[in-house]
């Protein structure tokens, strides 16, 4: 089966608030992992997220995985971390995932996985690195960070000659993952708003379709 490395945003350990989207994600039969990291580690989650990357490509055949058919995705900073791999593979030890899924991320400031500037790297050495799929998805009334961020992107790696698709969804930072900000927890929490779980479902469809798998979108609500 297909498989998605799914990076969770700036939040450390925070796997658990990407739960419904994966699970929405694995029901259109592809395999989502999903670590904890730390961006508050003193080298911004990069350990973390390098062990992730070879945990998964050396164990994924264990889930019933495919080594060969694995999308890297994130969420907020995760996205921008996923983004940045496919951009300058050569600082993240020269991994090429099959896909990659930047989720309502931005992508002009470094990122963790890299150490540089992705929208930077593609501009400056976008054609001399091999392209991949790079599926975008982000909500229009996204408050945290504005989806003109993913819409710059398309632009430069469609100048680039890259294959990317953006998804807007009609939701905000956290609808587009199937959840909402809730303050007195401090935390995303799952949400049954129609948003969110309408929005959710285009990203674990996106997700599903980046690994390889042909699905359709649908409604959690049928």
């Amino acid at each position: 089966m297909p498989a998605v490395l799914l990076w969770h945003g700036r939040g450390p350990d925070e796997r658990d608030v990407l739960a419904p989207v994966a699970r929405a994600a694995a029901e259109l039969g592809v395999i989502v992992l999903v670590p904890d990291w730390r961006s508050d580690a003193a080298d911004g989650g990069r350990t973390h997220l390098r062990e992730a990357a070879v945990f998964v490509r050396q164990n994924v055949a264990d889930f019933g995985g495919d080594p060969e058919r694995i999308a890297l995705a994130g969420w907020s900073l995760g996205g921008k971390a996923a983004v940045g791999v496919a951009v300058n593979p050569a600082a993240f030890g020269n991994w090429k995932p099959q896909a990659i899924v930047g989720i309502a991320g931005a992508y002009g400031s470094v990122a963790p996985t890299t150490g540089t500037v992705p929208i930077d790297d593609l501009r400056l050495g976008g054609s001399l690195v091999p392209p991949r799929p790079v599926w975008l998805v982000h909500g229009t009334a996204d408050p945290v960070v504005d989806v003109e961020r993913s819409r710059e992107l398309r632009m430069a790696l469609e100048k680039q000659g890259w294959p990317v698709s953006l998804n807007e969804v009609a939701t905000d930072h956290a609808g587009v993952i199937m959840t909402e900000f809730v303050p007195e927890h401090d935390r995303c929490l799952p949400s049954t708003a129609d948003h969110a779980v309408e929005a959710g479902s285009r990203t674990a469809d996106v997700l599903a379709r980046a690994a390889g798998i042909t699905a359709q979108c649908f409604s959690r609500r049928s």
